[in-house]
């Protein structure tokens, strides 16, 4: 039996994600969380194999959820389940530790797969992220700009073309202003840019909102 815990902030979508993996014989949904302070607190109490996870949550990111199992060697495997597009984020995520990544609007099914390869400690990525793969091996492309962020960088990039204000992301990520402040200068010191709404044009043709 492999026992799954979900971490999402969008109740509907756990929920979604809850029922369609509930109804497999080999699967048992073990807990929920919906931000980083209630999935620290719920893998303190409660084993699991494989956490189900969000990228993008109020306090602090997948990413770093990803970081700080690592860093800390935890067994727990991690499947990424996220909006955001798979050539944006999930070689960002595989290289951060996560077994695999699927997007939201992927097939239930396709989920199911994904859970059932990383219990079984093997990495799960899709069709069209094994072609880019192939195509970045054969044929590498340039680094585009934002893939020199660090993680923390590359979410205060998305905040802010989100339209979110630096006291808003501050209280999101608990983290200071002055340190978002921080993070926003070295973003728009790396893109070479001026201001918020350069970093939203930018993030919007780049795909990254």
């Amino acid at each position: 039996m492999t026992r799954v815990i979900l971490c999402d902030d969008h109740a509907l979508i756990r929920r979604g994600i809850r029922d369609t993996l509930a109804e497999q014989p080999d699967m048992q949904i073990v807990g929920e969380a919906g931000e980083y302070g209630e999935l620290r607190t719920l893998l303190r109490s409660t084993s699991c194999d494989v956490l189900v996870l969000d990228i993008s949550m109020p306090g602090r990111s997948g990413l770093d959820v990803l970081h700080v199992l690592k860093d800390e060697g935890s067994p727990i495997r991690v499947l990424i389940v996220s909006m955001y597009p798979e050539d944006q984020y999930a070689l960002r995520a595989l290289r951060a530790g996560a077994y695999g990544y699927v997007n939201k609007g992927a097939d239930p099914a396709q989920i199911v797969a994904a859970v059932r390869m990383v219990a079984q400690g093997r990495k799960y990525i899709t069709a069209e992220m094994a072609q880019m793969l192939v195509e970045s091996l054969t044929t590498p492309a340039p680094e585009a700009p934002h893939e020199k962020l660090s993680d923390r960088e590359l979410q205060t990039l998305t905040m802010i073309a989100s339209g979110k204000r630096l006291s808003d992301i501050a209280e999101e990520l608990s983290l200071s202003p002055k340190t978002v402040s921080v993070y926003r200068a070295r973003v728009l010191e790396k893109l070479g840019m001026a201001n918020n709404s350069e970093l939203t044009v930018y993030a919007i043709r780049n795909g990254l909102v």
